[in-house]
């Protein structure tokens, strides 16, 4: 995949595709560490498009156990915005240039990464380098590749890392996951899951840029259709197969519209996903040998709804997934209590992502995958 430079970035955001740039991949290892005796994580969200002004940031005023104490953007205009509206102090508002000197910060333990897939990795690792704890937004990054080199970063500055999974936080999930755990509808043999939505706004955005986003709709949505059969299942695959197709290539020039892949488990069960930037689904339907049960919507900001083959309905009060998630990485760092999204996660989905799109290209061939007992599972 080729790289993007500053030149380059800066280009693409003159057309609405964003507001960061790249910088030097060369940060200055400046390791701070992480403080330990606070009540809450203080965190600064770097880059601020919509999903940190629309979802993460209002989160972050719910959370009980972190806080957003600083923020790192490209847009001059954004600073003055964000520090009126959210009282962040001058010295903890960073841009792309001054982004290490976050090291020497003792109000900000956490760096949340909300950047365009292809920046992922260097932001996850300069923050690793400066002392402080990563979150990065899904998915991980574009390559298997990039996603060992930002567990590796963190693990060599003694810092933890956790996925921006909002669904591994949110009731709905753990409700499916102690439904296979204990065996309510006996023995899991099918999962279908459907993660899509119709993309027909800016044809300049990021996401249908390959060398940004790293993929189409398979590294935005399908990723949720993944972790969908993995849970929905309680194992990861063994193999993968899969199909692609393409009705706009006028709108997707570079990048995927919409994949279908099939997936086989070690236990006998089946699954299959549905991904699209060309038409909207949102649903997870789970077969056992004594039952079902389904979740639709399964994916959205909530509230999700789902029900079983009992005649019960499977209902929640509604919370913000983003606070729940935030609060669970808080409460791994704070307390010790257990990573539920960790890097091997995002690693798992990756080598998924990068075994479909193998099966793509080799005209839909089953593509085997091996992963060690339990890899990539949290807690």
């Amino acid at each position: 995949m080729s790289k993007i430079s500053r030149r380059n970035f800066n280009t693409l955001t003159a057309k609405g595709i964003g507001g960061a740039a790249i910088l030097s991949a060369t940060p200055f290892a400046c390791a701070l560490g992480a403080n330990q005796d606070k009540k809450s994580l203080g965190i600064a969200l770097v880059g601020l498009g919509s999903y940190s002004t629309y979802q993460l940031a209002p989160a972050l005023q719910e959370t009980q156990h972190c806080h957003l104490a600083g923020i790192v953007t490209g847009t001059p205009e954004k600073e003055k915005i964000w520090a009126d509206k959210y009282s962040i102090p001058q010295k903890n508002i960073y841009n792309y240039q001054n982004f290490d000197e976050i090291a020497n910060n003792p109000d900000i333990d956490a760096i949340y990464v909300v950047l365009p897939n292809s920046m992922h990795a260097e932001f996850c690792i300069r923050a690793a380098k400066a002392g402080k704890h990563v979150i990065c937004e899904k998915p991980m990054a574009v390559s298997v590749e990039e996603c060992d080199a930002i567990i590796s970063a963190c693990k060599e500055a003694g810092v933890k890392l956790g996925m921006g999974y909002r669904l591994q936080s949110e009731p709905y999930t753990q409700q499916v996951k102690k439904f296979v755990k204990e065996k309510t509808f006996g023995d899991i043999n099918f999962v279908s899951a459907d993660a899509a939505y119709r993309s027909g706004g800016n044809p300049d955005q990021w996401r249908l840029n390959k060398a940004l986003s790293g993929g189409g709709a398979l590294m935005n949505m399908g990723v949720y259709a993944v972790q969908s059969v993995i849970y929905g299942t309680g194992e990861n695959p063994i193999s993968v197969s899969a199909q692609e197709f393409s009705t706009r290539p006028e709108y997707f020039k570079e990048t995927d519209e919409t994949i279908t892949a099939q997936f086989e488990f070690k236990s006998g069960a089946i699954s299959n996903i549905t991904t699209s930037h060309n038409f909207n689904a949102n649903a997870m339907y789970v077969s056992g040998t004594s039952g079902w049960f389904q979740l639709q919507p399964a994916n959205n900001y909530g509230p999700l709804s789902g029900r079983t083959s009992k005649g019960e309905e499977i209902k929640f009060p509604h919370e913000s997934q983003q606070k729940l998630q935030m609060d669970d990485f808080a409460k791994h760092v704070l307390f010790d209590e257990p990573n539920i999204a960790p890097g091997e996660m995002g690693k798992r989905d990756m080598m998924i992502v990068e075994a479909i799109y193998e099966s793509i290209a080799k005209g839909g061939q089953k593509i085997a995958l091996n992963f060690e007992p339990g890899f990539g599972f949290g807690g």
